[in-house]
């Protein structure tokens, strides 16, 4: 298994653990942002939950030219495949 990182300010994140980006995003004050959700497991022995889940989920958001490297990171061809690229229209059968 390889462990892969990106660096986005001083904030570095295990690429294993991203489980979705929302590349237009908004912050509550209205600004444009990118949210990453991350989904980290948990241990059993620290759950205090009835219902245990196996992992812990939480957002971070980017704004400015943070928000930008990340947008330009997860929209590059060499980073993810586009199901459904923008300049492409759809055939229709």
């Amino acid at each position: 298994m390889t462990i892969n990182f990106i660096k986005v300010g001083n904030i570095v994140i295990n690429t294993n653990y991203i489980a979705a980006v929302k590349l237009d995003s908004e912050t509550f004050s209205g600004e444009k942002s990118v949210s990453i959700l991350l989904a980290t497991p948990k241990f059993p022995l620290l759950q205090l939950s009835a219902v245990p889940t196996p992992y812990h989920y939480e957002w971070l958001d980017f704004t400015g030219r943070e928000a930008q490297v990340i947008r330009d990171y997860f929209t590059s061809f060499n980073q993810v495949v586009d199901l459904l690229p923008r300049h492409q229209e759809p055939t229709r059968l």
